[in-house]
C-alpha cells in the first residue's frame, strides 16, 4: 500500500499481515488469549516484566532501594514474552487488564495490591518506602512534574520515533522526521533542564531520573535504535553528562540487566541479590 495516495475508508478493518514484526501480539481487543496463572516467587514483590525502558524503572528502582538497606523492597522478577504472547495470560490480565509490562503484585497487603503501569508503580514503591520522592509539596511536585513528563514524552519516542525509524516495514519519510523532531526537542528540554541542574529535578536523585534515564539515557548510551549519530544526541552535553552519571549508579547496572533476554549482559529472571553474582557490575 503506497504512503503516498492512502485514503483511510469510512470503517477501519483491522489487517493482520500489515502489522509488521509485532503482528503476532498487535490487536484491536483486549482481554485473555489463553488460561495461564502467574508464577509466584517468595517475596512479598511479584515483578512481572520484560527488561524494555519500562521494565527498567521498576527495577531499577527496587535495586536502589535495596541499595539503601530497605529489606522490605526485595522482589522476584518474573520473565514476560510479549513476543510470545504472556501478556495476555489469564494470570497476567488478572494483574494487568491491559496487557502490558511491568505489572507489579504486592503480596504483603491483604487482599494482595495490584499496581500496573509503570509510572504508577514508582510512585507507589516511593511512597511505600519513603524514598526518592521528597515530602516537601514544592520538591515534590517537581519531581512529579517531570515523572508525568516522561509518562507523555517517553511514546512519542519509542511508539512514534523508534518505531518509524527501526521497526516499520516501510521508512516513511513524513513519519521519521515529525518524530525525530519531537525527539530532539525533548532532548533539548533535557539538556536545558540540566544545564543549571545535577538531576533531572534538582540536586537530588530522584523517581525523575529514574523513569527518564531508561528511555533517554539509553539514547545517550547508543543502546536505542541505534540512533545516536542520527539524532546527534553527543550535542546535547548537559543531557550526556547527567546520562554518563547516573548510568555508573550500581543499582542502575543491576537494574537495567534484569529481564533482560539480549545483548551482553542479560539476566532473564531475578530472585535473589546473588543471582548478579556472575556479573562484574
Amino acid at each position: 500500500m503506497s504512503e503516498n495516495n492512502y485514503q483511510p475508508p469510512k470503517v477501519w478493518t483491522w489487517h493482520k499481515s500489515e502489522a509488521g514484526q509485532f503482528s503476532n501480539i498487535n490487536r484491536p481487543i483486549a482481554g485473555p488469549t489463553h488460561e495461564k496463572a502467574l508464577p509466584v516467587g517468595k517475596h512479598p514483590l511479584q515483578l512481572y516484566s520484560l527488561g524494555t525502558p519500562n521494565g527498567q524503572k521498576v527495577t531499577i528502582l527496587l535495586e536502589e532501594l535495596l541499595a539503601l538497606g530497605i529489606s522490605g523492597a526485595e522482589y522476584d522478577a518474573h520473565l514476560i514474552r510479549i513476543g510470545e504472547g504472556d501478556q495476555f495470560s489469564s494470570g497476567f490480565v488478572e494483574v494487568n487488564p491491559n496487557s502490558k509490562i511491568p505489572a507489579l503484585l504486592d503480596n504483603s497487603a491483604t487482599p494482595p495490591i495490584r499496581v500496573f503501569e509503570s509510572g504508577s508503580i514508582l510512585l507507589y514503591l516511593a511512597e511505600k518506602f519513603g524514598h526518592f520522592l521528597a515530602k516537601d509539596i514544592a520538591a515534590r511536585t517537581e519531581t512529579l512534574n517531570w515523572l508525568f513528563w516522561l509518562q507523555g514524552s517517553a511514546p512519542y519516542l519509542g511508539g512514534g520515533f523508534g518505531h518509524f525509524y527501526h521497526y516499520a516495514p516501510l521508512k516513511i519519510e513524513y513519519a521519521i522526521n515529525r518524530f525525530a523532531m519531537e525527539t530532539k526537542r525533548q532532548l533539548d528540554v533535557l539538556d536545558r533542564q540540566l544545564a543549571n541542574h545535577r538531576f533531572i529535578a534538582g540536586d537530588d536523585y530522584t523517581l525523575a531520573d529514574i523513569a527518564i534515564w531508561p528511555w533517554y539515557g539509553a539514547l545517550a548510551k547508543g543502546g536505542l535504535y541505534d540512533s545516536a549519530e542520527f539524532l546527534e544526541v553527543a550535542s546535547y552535553k548537559n543531557f550526556n553528562r547527567w546520562a554518563d552519571e547516573v548510568a555508573n549508579r550500581p543499582a542502575v547496572k543491576r537494574g537495567r540487566i534484569v529481564n533482560r533476554t539480549w545483548g551482553d549482559e542479560q539476566l532473564p529472571e531475578r530472585h535473589d541479590a546473588t543471582d548478579f553474582d556472575a556479573f562484574k557490575l
